[in-house]
């Protein structure tokens, strides 16, 4: 036998089937986990109660494979709520079942709220959008920084553009806890990071000086103000931006990213993030920015007020860019493909996720709340759905369901290179080609940065898992576990590979 001409054939054959099974398994898993959604095809124009039906096949779905306790929805047409549902628990423990009646904090859903009540003050020539704020402040005084307060503005504040921090969102506290008064919380938030009127930079800090301008020119209380001058008008009548425990249903209980419950807790400041409402009163408050359709707004802005607050202020607000086009007076705001302008807004806080999109236009709007901080490719998934339904092709939240997509492709293609690694590590080890010598001076640089690496790795993982809250996770949430494992498989072989070196003498057999 020609020896010559066998070695190669093996050494092909061996190739060959490294490079089957590296394929094989990340395919496989790719498949299993990467779902696709779209065996309900979602039909254009569809009668509300087939799409709805859909919604109840889809929705329940989502929820178990994202692990998301409870969903409240509400759908919009012509104006009006036209459907509303509740899935699902809003206290596991408890075995409490979500309600359409259930009071939810909405989180960032306030600022949209609370740009109505400024521009009220507007309409009343109570204060002017481009004067200094400070002008409008006399009883508390800004803390120093490095720019100048004079310039901040009315208007720069509701478009997130005066160059205030985006605050502590972690700043949270029971109910019966001490609280610290409005004034205190923006005296140690309240410090420009950048210069008024540069940037967009989105800023909780800012709509609570909005909460705080409301009261110096007002002399009331702003959850007050709030519920006389736009809740009650606009009949939101299960709407409070202060917390009770004769809100009934109670409040419900959150989830964060990893499945643990959060309490009911409360901010020291509400404009940003502190009205609870139901989803019934949520979408009648979006409804309400319809002045072609619904009349109830009328009551509290003129159409023209209205229609101002989704004309751009900011284009490409930073990060947000990636799903949204632009950023108006409380609205994050994004051209759909039939040329409509959609107005959107949502929020997230300590287990609770909340989203609402609207085509003032036709009349037509989507509201969503969840009790989890999962659910992120739960609203793109329904917002999808919903896009299709409404004759447009997708909204800019879906763009999380591409990126899941390109996640588990990464996902994959580094286990293709792991296991390529692991069979070589393998087969040396078996064949003596690589022995455990980890003060070896063969390939010291190559070994170092290996073993480098590996040490990276597994720090950042290490902080990874410490953080109560990490963005990806929250975005991505099934996607992140995969990743945190398929890098902590990476650091491992690294380390063996560093650890393992190959030996000069039988690198020619290799």
């Amino acid at each position: 036998m020609n020896v010559k001409n066998v070695l190669p054939l093996n050494l092909i054959n061996q190739l060959w089937f490294r490079i089957l099974v590296a394929l094989i398994i990340p395919f496989v898993l790719v498949i299993s986990f990467s779902k696709n959604y779209s065996t309900v095809e979602i039909e254009k124009y569809a009668s509300l109660d087939k799409f709805t039906s859909q919604l109840d096949q889809r929705i329940p779905a989502l929820m178990k494979d994202y692990s998301i306790p409870g969903v409240a929805i509400a759908l919009i047409q012509k104006g009006q709520t036209t459907w509303s549902k509740a899935y699902g628990y809003a206290d596991l423990i408890e075995g409490r079942k979500m309600t359409t009646s259930t009071y939810c904090r909405v989180e960032s859903i306030s600022k949209s709220v609370t740009a109505w009540g400024v521009i009220k003050l507007v309409e009343q020539g109570k204060i002017e959008l481009d004067k200094p704020v400070k002008q409008y402040i006399k009883n508390w005084e800004f803390p120093k920084s490095n720019y100048s307060v004079e310039k901040v503005t009315v208007r720069q504040l509701l478009a997130n553009t005066a160059g205030m921090p985006l605050g502590d969102i972690f700043e949270r506290y029971s109910p019966n806890d001490e609280i610290p008064s409005l004034k205190e919380s923006l005296f140690k938030q309240a410090i420009l990071i950048q210069e008024p009127g540069v940037s967009f930079l989105y800023s909780n800090t800012g709509y609570n000086l909005l909460e705080l301008l409301i009261e110096e020119v007002t002399g009331r209380d702003f959850a007050e103000y709030m519920e006389e001058e736009v809740l009650l008008p606009l009949k939101m009548y299960k709407s409070s931006f202060i917390w009770s425990e004769e809100l009934k249903p109670a409040v419900p209980v959150g989830y964060d990213s990893k499945g643990n419950p959060v309490p009911v807790y409360i901010y020291p400041e509400k404009a940003s993030g502190g009205l609870f409402a139901t989803v019934d009163d949520i979408a009648t408050f979006v409804a309400a920015g319809m002045p072609n359709y619904s009349r109830t707004g009328h009551e509290v802005l003129t159409p023209e007020s209205i229609n101002n607050l989704y004309i751009p202020m900011v284009e490409k607000p930073g990060i947000y860019t990636l799903v949204f086009d632009s950023y108006g007076l409380g609205y994050f705001i994004e051209t759909i493909s039939n040329g409509k302008k959609l107005v959107i807004n949502g929020g997230q806080g300590g287990g609770v996720m909340t989203y609402f999109n609207a085509i003032p236009e036709t009349g037509d709007g989507i509201v969503i709340l969840t009790n989890s901080q999962r659910s992120w490719p739960f609203f793109a998934y329904i917002l999808t759905d919903w896009a299709k339904w409404n004759g447009f092709d997708s909204v800019g939240m879906g763009r999380i369901i591409l990126g899941q997509k390109a996640l588990w492709i990464l996902i994959g293609l580094i286990w293709f290179i792991l296991l390529c690694l692991i069979w070589s590590i393998g087969q040396g080890l078996i064949s003596g080609r690589r022995r455990f010598s980890p003060l070896s001076k063969e390939f010291v640089l190559l070994r170092l940065a290996q073993s480098t690496l590996s040490i990276i790795l597994l720090v950042c993982l290490l902080w990874c898992i410490s953080q109560d809250y990490l963005f990806i996770s929250s975005v991505f949430p099934i996607i992140s576990g995969w990743l945190g494992f398929t890098f902590f498989v990476l650091a491992i072989v690294l380390l063996l590979l560093a650890l393992c070196p190959c030996q000069k003498d039988n690198l020619i057999g290799d």
